[in-house]
């Protein structure tokens, strides 16, 4: 009896030990963390944490899983090599769209067997009434390209749509294609009860994806979500499977907290680093992974990171002023400041990614070289192909990087060139406008005042885009401009400030590509002058810049009027538009957005890498739904 007694109190001992162990394994009640995933959201805080309206105008942070897991559309475009091997994705449709043969009609045939997380069928009906939502309300996203371009919505069935154009636009699919972001499709069942769209906040939000809203933080800090329980009555889990974790939290954290928290496994993906906390935390934690193994690291998004000048504002308008600008930065210091010299240039406005570099880059060399501006009355020819030489030996010889020292390789991972640093130039371009300068050698306007420059640019979330907008302000200041630069949050950056125009000066971007395809009207489309929006109202697209040119408007009517899948007549349009960016030099084009996103492999396995490039890592990206059935539990 002692021996049993004895053994008892072993047993509870043991039983005790492994429910406490149990419970430690839980991350938050009821959620064991080898079945959550933690993944930073780079917005941060949530400025209207119970708002899922992600059509309403200003519409706060779609990237707490609410576009990624959440929402769905007709097609998606991955910037590398897509799940299938193809970056062209059919999702809500079950094929690519149908043109007439003049392109004043779309049909779209719908997949079927997917159903809303509340169980009603998603159909033709859904589809109508979001387009006809949001053209009789133009202010809401996505609400002016159907205000423009449709005249009439109709199904011939329950799975079949036709669209009736006002115009030829061999494009319209684009609205809904998603590379980031796309028009996601409205419960029509949810909306039609609703008293206003624009101010209803869909909250709970119904589900097309994989995933439903399980809680979130009333103060906007994290937002959790349950994998369906009929996932596979959906397109991600009916075509390519289970989506590994059941549960997926994300979470806004500052740089250090991201750091520590993925060093203590309690952050799986972390969206963005600097490049030197990235290369830290990747020596000191033996499970982390990135886009390249070694240098650059980083994983380079179609995402073109510029100094955008709003052309309303004056002097932005003058163009020997916007060449003024461009010609006092170095861009070699930007590079190192921003990332280490782990940067890719582009002097042209496209970002130097991808299939981009034989699409645009490598045709444009000569052109480039040959390009001149007249500067009192003489012939200047600003572009420097040597410049990311400059910038692999100053990378080299300031951090010790192991560098390429192969001239196609120096390309690729550093760009092709960029403009001379020319001061006197730039100078003379300013004084051929009427500028001054005073007696402590700061620049006047031409009226006598001082001239200052505030650069809006992110704070937080993103340290490489303060770095660089701190960078470009020291530059122009010891040029003569009285420049600073004022960091805002993620969370407003885009709707207060770039979309209704409420800035002079920014460090951003607004120039986005498919990267899987040349086609640029993914954000081009919404530049013509038909879609034009003066400062103080929302903008219809990404035209933050308020650019238009009567130019522009021809290059973008003849890109809708042909095949999307036409190439060599979509590259043709798309070098004549670069041309005339830059010509005018509406925005400053720096270079890509490199993301040091960074993967934890301690209790999920699968990631996408250079390796295996089947979606994009970057968290905030839709496309980044592709990664869920292909994670796998290591069993920690």
């Amino acid at each position: 009896m002692k021996k049993i007694s004895y053994l008892l109190v072993i047993l509870t001992g043991i039983l005790l030990i492994s429910t406490a162990a149990l419970a430690q394994e839980e991350y938050m009640p009821g959620v064991p963390r080898n079945e959550l995933i933690i993944i930073e959201n780079p917005d941060g805080r949530a400025t209207d944490p119970d708002n899922f309206n992600i059509w309403a105008p200003g519409s706060p942070s779609w990237s707490r899983g609410l576009q990624q897991i959440s929402m769905d559309t007709l097609w998606y475009i991955d910037p590398d090599e897509g799940i299938e091997g193809d970056p062209w994705l059919n999702s809500l449709a079950e094929e690519p769209p149908i043109y007439n043969e003049d392109y004043t009609e779309m049909t779209v045939k719908l997949r079927q067997g997917i159903y809303w997380s509340d169980g009603v069928e998603f159909t033709a009906d859904d589809v109508i009434f979001t387009v006809e939502t949001l053209r009789a309300h133009p202010e809401m996203n996505w609400g002016p390209q159907f205000e423009i371009y449709v005249d009439e919505v109709y199904k011939t069935d329950d799975y079949t749509v036709v669209f009736k154009l006002k115009e030829p636009n061999s494009r319209m699919h684009s609205t809904f294609t998603v590379r980031w972001s796309g028009c996601y499709i409205m419960p029509k069942h949810v909306f039609e009860n609703a008293e206003d769209p624009v101010s209803f906040k869909f909250n709970p939000p119904i589900s097309l994806g994989p995933y439903v809203s399980e809680s979130y933080d009333p103060a906007g800090y994290w937002n959790l979500w349950k994998r369906r329980d009929d996932w596979e009555r959906t397109t991600l889990g009916k075509l390519y499977g289970e989506p590994g974790p059941k549960y997926v939290l994300y979470v806004g954290l500052s740089q250090e907290r991201r750091i520590l928290d993925q060093m203590k496994h309690e952050l799986d993906i972390i969206h963005d680093l600097s490049p030197e906390a990235a290369i830290s935390l990747i020596e000191k934690n033996p499970y982390a992974i990135t886009w390249f193994e070694q240098f650059p690291w980083a994983h380079p998004d179609p995402t073109l990171i510029a100094i955008l000048l709003n052309n309303e504002k004056y002097p932005y308008n003058i163009p020997e002023v916007r060449w003024a600008l461009t010609l006092s930065l170095d861009v070699t210091e930007i590079a190192l400041a921003s990332y280490n010299g782990a940067a890719t240039l582009s002097s042209i406005a496209v970002p130097p990614t991808g299939n981009h570099l034989t699409w645009y880059f490598e045709p444009l060399q000569s052109w480039l070289k040959d390009f001149s501006i007249n500067v009192g009355g003489e012939e200047f020819h600003p572009y420097d192909d040597t410049i990311p030489f400059q910038l692999a030996e100053r990378a080299k010889n300031q951090f010790g990087y192991d560098v390429p020292t192969d001239e196609d390789k120096i390309k690729q991972s550093l760009g092709y060139g960029w403009w001379k640093y020319a001061p006197d130039v730039a100078a003379k371009l300013l004084e051929s406008q009427g500028f001054t300068k005073d007696s402590s050698g700061r620049w006047l306007l031409p009226n006598g005042e001082l001239w200052q420059i505030r650069i809006i640019c992110e704070a937080e979330g993103r340290p490489i885009m303060t770095r660089g907008a701190t960078k470009i302000a020291e530059q122009w200041k010891k040029f003569g401009i009285d420049a600073e630069i004022q960091g805002v949050s993620t969370a407003i950056l885009w709707p207060n400030y770039l979309t209704p125009g409420n800035y002079d000066v920014a460090y951003a971007w607004n120039i986005e590509t498919w990267g899987g395809h040349p086609d640029l009207s993914f954000f081009l489309r919404t530049w013509h002058s038909n879609f034009y929006r003066k400062s103080g109202d929302a903008s219809a697209g990404s035209n933050y810049i308020r650019y238009k040119s009567e130019e522009l408007d021809k290059i973008i009517e003849n890109l809708l009027k042909i095949d999307f899948f036409d190439y060599e007549k979509t590259i043709a349009l798309g070098q004549d538009f670069l041309k005339l960016m830059v010509e005018d030099m509406p925005e400053i084009p720096v270079m890509s957005y490199n993301v040091f996103t960074i993967c934890d492999e301690y209790y999920w396995t699968g990631y996408p890498t250079s390796d295996n490039p089947y979606t994009n890592p970057v968290p905030n990206w839709a496309n980044s739904k592709y990664m869920f059935p292909k994670l796998k539990p290591t069993g920690k």
